[in-house]
């Protein structure tokens, strides 16, 4: 590469060639690639809040089957899945039940945060979605299949009417959440998974969320 090739490159900040060019003009110069073009080296590494974003899904149902697998059964010390209805994930996660009730037998802690099948604000949900398989239904779905496995150790449910319109479902330091938009179901709105890097990140902003929602909720076994 000649020099008058690298000085067409430099002439223009707002160019930004291919990093294979990038490397071949920065070693025609003797100096490193990444000091001809910074904002290169930015676009490629997350330097602010959004360093703990490990993926971002258009839609929920985006995320493979196989990530959320990995999350359950790799936590070891805390799950919980703080969905409204937290109906998916026992159609799509085989023998969950037996899963999460090996998790507290082996010391994890397990919540499951829900709304109030029968509350005001679920109603007005229903209302919202219009589809045969109510919100409602999908909660009581859930609470038959967490009756099954309420006398495992570790295993914990709680009701809560204020995380409508936010789920978020965490494994040990890692976490999904999903923000709904206006009616639409929860699949269909969009999802980030975070990992914990350090405090007062975004995952301690949400795990702080789920924590209030808790300590605030109602317990769904006497």
């Amino acid at each position: 590469m000649t020099c008058k090739t690298a000085e067409r490159w430099l002439s223009d900040p707002a160019r930004v060639p291919h990093p294979q060019t990038r490397e071949a003009v920065g070693a025609a110069l003797g100096v490193s690639a990444d000091v001809l073009w910074p904002k290169a080296l930015r676009s490629t590494m997350k330097l602010g809040a959004d360093r703990e974003i490990v993926s971002a899904y258009p839609y929920r149902n985006a995320c493979p089957t196989s990530v959320w697998a990995a999350l359950i059964d790799g936590a070891s010390e805390r799950i919980c899945f703080a969905g409204y209805t937290n109906y998916f994930v026992w159609q799509e996660h085989p023998r969950l039940g037996e899963r999460l009730k090996r998790k507290g037998e082996d010391g994890c802690s397990v919540r499951f945060l829900v709304g109030d099948p029968d509350a005001e604000v679920t109603r007005r949900r229903e209302e919202a979605e219009a589809v045969p398989l109510t919100v409602g239904t999908r909660i009581r779905i859930t609470l038959d299949a967490l009756e099954k496995i309420r006398e495992a150790p570790g295993v914990a449910a709680r009701f809560s009417d204020q995380h409508i319109s936010l789920s978020v479902f965490m494994f040990d330091d890692e976490m999904l959440v999903t923000p709904h938009i206006a009616n639409l179901l929860g699949h269909e709105s969009p999802m980030l998974h975070l990992r914990r890097l350090g405090d007062d990140g975004l995952y301690d902003r949400f795990a702080s969320h789920v924590e209030a929602l808790w300590e605030t909720g109602r317990p769904v076994w006497s």
